[in-house]
C-alpha cells in the first residue's frame, strides 16, 4: 500500500515535470527566455526527488512500464526544447554576424557625405 501510494507520488511528479516541460516549449516559442530559464532552475529538485524515489521504490512490471512511457515523453520534450533554443542560438549568431558586417562597412565608408569634403574639378 504504501509503495502505491509512492508510486502515485512518483507519477505525479513525472506528470509536473512534463507539463512544466511543455510550459517551457511555449516560452521559447515566445521568447519569454527569462520565464523558461526561471522555470527551468525550479524544476531541478523535482527531478533529483524523481531520482530518489525511483532508486528506492519497488516497481510492478506494469508500473515501471508506466513510468518508462513519461519518461520518455518528457525527454522527448527536453530534446525538443534543446533543439529550438540551438536553432534560436544560431539565428541570434547570424544576425550578430550580419550586424558586425554592416557596421563594419559603415564604419569604413562612413556613409555621412556631409562630414567630408569633395574636390570637384571645375576646369575641366
Amino acid at each position: 500500500m504504501q509503495d502505491e501510494k509512492q508510486f502515485e507520488q512518483l507519477m505525479l511528479l513525472y506528470t509536473q515535470l512534463k507539463n512544466g516541460a511543455e510550459d517551457i516549449a511555449r516560452m521559447i516559442d515566445d521568447e519569454a527566455y527569462d520565464s523558461a530559464l526561471t522555470m527551468l532552475n525550479s524544476r531541478e529538485q523535482i527531478f533529483i526527488n524523481c531520482k530518489n524515489m525511483r532508486r528506492y521504490l519497488d516497481l510492478t512490471p506494469v508500473q515501471q512500464k508506466e513510468a518508462d512511457k513519461i519518461v520518455e515523453e518528457i525527454r522527448e520534450l527536453e530534446l525538443n526544447n534543446i533543439k529550438k533554443l540551438e536553432k534560436g542560438m544560431a539565428e541570434v549568431q547570424a544576425e550578430l554576424v550580419k550586424s558586425q558586417k554592416s557596421q563594419k562597412i559603415q564604419q569604413a565608408y562612413d556613409a555621412n557625405p556631409d562630414a567630408q569634403g569633395s574636390i570637384l574639378n571645375l576646369q575641366e
